[in-house]
């Protein structure tokens, strides 16, 4: 058991892993926020372009409510709520798109800091320079 809770311990401590777990908490807290842009920007301005029509209501009816002769109890209609689908779509893509965008930006800023490191030489160490003054010395002697 000890090995195992050691193993476990080792995988767990795994650089990628922790990288995974704050990904997966800032990508709870950037959906809920895109989810809010969604329902609460969005969808309002698509509704009042649409004349009002609020796409979570959109429906088709099945089977129309009924009630059952025997016991007296009233049969719910069965719907196809096409709509919910057509929002939960909407929201995927905004999501996907403002992923996207996030992903792009943070690719350019890593790319401009590689670029700066390459542009910049790495300075020479301290036996390079002592190797070269005593180079130049000895070229000033001959």
């Amino acid at each position: 058991m000890g090995k195992f809770l050691s193993d476990f311990k080792a995988f767990a401590m795994k650089g990628n892993i922790l990288d995974m777990a704050v990904g997966v908490i800032i990508g709870g807290a950037f959906g809920k926020i895109v989810t809010s842009l969604v329902n609460d920007i969005i969808m309002p301005c698509v509704g009042k372009l649409t004349g009002g029509v609020s796409f979570t209501e959109l429906s088709y009816e099945l089977t129309a409510a009924s009630v059952d002769p025997a016991t007296g109890e009233e049969i719910p209609a069965v719907l196809l709520k096409y709509g919910m689908f057509i929002q939960n779509v909407v929201d995927f893509l905004i999501i996907a798109f403002s992923i996207f965008i996030a992903l792009r930006v943070i690719m350019k800023m890593h790319k401009k800091k590689e670029e700066e490191v390459a542009a910049a030489p790495p300075a020479p160490s301290k036996e390079e320079v002592l190797l070269t003054e005593i180079r130049d010395l000895l070229k000033e002697k001959k």
